[in-house]
């Protein structure tokens, strides 16, 4: 299960209550957590927000800018239309294999195009395609020093009342945490005080998980 900000008894107690992962979804989460890096991977409680959310604004094209063994990938994808697309983007061969197993047996894979390169050159390829303005939905949970340039490049890509989520910005609590300094915390702060003052969108900051920034573009 992914890093979170609360006790294990509520944590279990939330999950329980409202996660409403799939058969295909929790055999994933089960694998993915006994592999290295397991951190990574959201929790069910999270996976539920997020398929809420893209299901709420009627998304067709999504972005995920971090992909792991593809948890978040079907919380995403299963609330996209039949027509839908998933664009994800990764840069780990091994660890995408997994989800494109659990994308194919839970028959969402016709919903998901992966790509395999960093995750900035893709949304530039994507931009310089003319895809500007045509994305209704993007969930970043990647290098932490690389979201600044995730988000500007989402923001060009989401169409007006489109959604960003932004996983860890909380960062277990680091960010609020004047001598916690490294590269990872000082670049999620600095992003956190960026979005806050950003008029080109409004936002919420959640304490679901590890933290996420929901972000509007108006």
């Amino acid at each position: 299960m992914g890093r979170s900000l609360l006790a294990d008894d509520i944590t279990n107690y939330v999950t329980g209550l409202i996660a409403t992962e799939t058969d295909v979804q929790a055999r994933l989460r089960e694998e993915t957590s006994k592999l290295p890096f397991a951190m990574m991977q959201i929790a069910p409680d999270q996976g539920t927000f997020l398929s809420l959310i893209v299901a709420a604004i009627g998304a067709k094209n999504a972005i995920e800018i971090g992909t792991f063994t593809g948890y978040s990938a079907l919380a995403i994808a299963r609330a996209l239309p039949k027509s839908g697309k998933l664009i994800c983007c990764d840069v780990s061969e091994e660890w995408t294999s997994v989800a494109q197993r659990y994308w194919k047996e839970a028959q969402l894979d016709k919903r998901i195009e992966l790509k395999l390169a960093p995750a900035l050159e893709t949304l530039e390829a994507l931009i310089g395609k003319g895809q500007e303005g045509t994305f209704d939905f993007a969930f970043i949970d990647a290098d932490k020093t690389g979201y600044d340039a995730y988000y500007e490049a989402c923001l060009k890509l989401l169409r007006p009342n489109g959604l960003i989520a932004i996983d860890n910005v909380l960062w277990s609590g680091a960010v609020a945490d004047t001598s916690k300094n490294d590269d990872d915390t000082k670049a999620l702060r600095a992003l956190n005080i960026k979005i806050s003052n950003d008029a080109r969108v409004d936002c919420s900051l959640l304490t679901i998980g590890d933290g996420v920034m929901l972000v509007r573009k108006r």
